[in-house]
């Protein structure tokens, strides 16, 4: 059966799929709608020279909407920001820690709104040091990027930004209630995925000014393919640990006797530690670039993606994001525990806090060698591009989102597609009887 035909059996499925697609175009529209009061053209004369440093990082996680000074030109990234420091203070905050294990949903739902209102205050930050960036800023023939400055201009823009921004907010969390997949990572997807066309283009008009040889870009080519391969192969990788569950009789049935197995995937923390590592490392270096302040701009000249400091940061926060979301997502202790309540146990290893310790020593070894995959994917394509100046779009960064978004879209239209099918089997079965 073809999955146009299973789409087409699933009436359910085929909306919740037109809903995120439906949403992703209206996310795609407000890239092109500007911010009031700024020269476009100056704007565009900007970012052409600024295309391979942080501004251009922070465009490709925006969609192109930086670029633009659209509505939209902080992306998701505030609400990013205000997930990581919720998550970080849930550590350390008794209290949010309550909230998070002990009051369920409506604690999540708490831990949410702090997220909102933690994104409008970073929003609101944000925007007032662009519009003050975009006023002191000046295109490379001298232009000015603002055609009316003043606290007019300024709280227009922090207005504008922090409605947009709050806006895409709600469209992610539509997308994730109402649609296929995690709203918040599909909205990165759509941005990076939507300027691959622009930068094979400005790739191929490289090669075609001789800056860049033909040798030269069929390698970049293979390089990339071989990256794709590389992700793909490693977020499929999984150490299984066997699970045995003994036999037991209740009255006159015998249950168990089977083995099983407990799959831990290499990179269990997924997409997230690169989104994160970056969303830290763009915004002050960003907002130093935009100041006229000297010792911020030597800050941020330091901070240049291709640059020893930037990348040594770089994979410190992608290692400890890789183990932190880890420890968030996978807890040992209740695995252990489920398996000693269910009759299994792990061959060679005591039940209860013997299985917890092997379990979490295991899981310590493989998030390790994820941790140096994903710092290795995100880092070493940065090379390539300082070297030969192809953009962004091609940095294992954004091949890593654009991978591990596309293969968990797929898997959730599958397991999705699973499910509906088990039951109309149930249904078949119940009505046979």
């Amino acid at each position: 059966m073809s999955g146009v035909e299973n789409l087409a059996r699933v009436p359910e499925l085929k909306n919740k799929l037109l809903w995120t697609f439906a949403l992703l175009a209206v996310y795609r529209m407000g890239i092109h709608i500007p911010i009031p009061g700024v020269d476009s053209a100056a704007l565009a004369e900007f970012f052409a020279q600024a295309q391979n440093t942080l501004f251009g990082i922070f465009d490709m996680f925006s969609g192109g909407g930086l670029s633009k000074m659209s509505i939209f030109a902080l992306g998701i990234m505030p609400y990013i920001s205000a997930s990581i420091i919720l998550q970080l203070l849930t550590v350390v905050s008794p209290e949010l820690k309550r909230l998070q294990k002990e009051e369920g949903e409506a604690g999540r739902k708490k831990i949410t709104q702090y997220t909102r209102y933690g994104t409008v205050l970073i929003t609101v930050v944000q925007g007032f040091a662009i519009a003050s960036g975009l006023e002191s800023a000046a295109s490379p023939t001298g232009a000015p990027m603002v055609i009316d400055p003043g606290w007019g201009f300024k709280l227009i823009t922090i207005l504008t930004l922090t409605s947009g921004t709050v806006f895409l907010m709600w469209l992610g969390e539509q997308m994730t209630e109402k649609g296929i997949g995690n709203g918040i990572s599909l909205i990165i997807y759509a941005g990076i995925v939507a300027g691959l066309p622009g930068a094979i283009s400005k790739t191929v008009q490289l090669m075609t000014v001789g800056e860049i040889s033909l040798f030269v870009l069929l390698f970049i080519g293979l390089f990339m393919a071989a990256i794709l391969a590389f992700i793909v192969f490693m977020e499929r990788g999984q150490r299984r640990i066997p699970i045995h569950y003994a036999k037991r009789q209740q009255g006159r049935r015998m249950f168990g006797g089977q083995t099983t197995h407990l799959p831990l995937k290499i990179n269990t923390a997924g997409v997230i530690p690169p989104i994160f590592a970056s969303s830290i490392l763009m915004f002050p270096a960003t907002v130093a670039q935009f100041s006229n302040v000297q010792w911020l701009k030597d800050i941020a000249s330091f901070m240049t993606p291709s640059s020893i400091i930037y990348n040594i940061l770089f994979v410190g926060i992608v290692i400890f994001f890789c183990y932190f979301y880890t420890a968030i997502m996978f807890d040992p202790k209740g695995i252990a525990e489920n398996i000693q309540k269910q009759g299994g146990f792990i061959p060679g290893i005591r039940p209860g806090n013997r299985t917890r310790e092997y379990i979490d020593k295991v899981l310590a070894r493989i998030t390790l060698w994820g941790a140096f995959y994903v710092a290795f994917v995100c880092v070493v394509p940065m090379f390539l591009i300082s070297n030969f100046g192809v953009p962004f779009y091609f940095g294992g960064t954004s091949l890593l989102i654009v991978v591990g978004v596309a293969m968990d879209f797929m898997g959730q239209i599958e397991s999705y597609l699973i499910s509906r099918q088990y039951e109309g089997l149930m249904g078949k079965a119940g009505k046979g009887r």
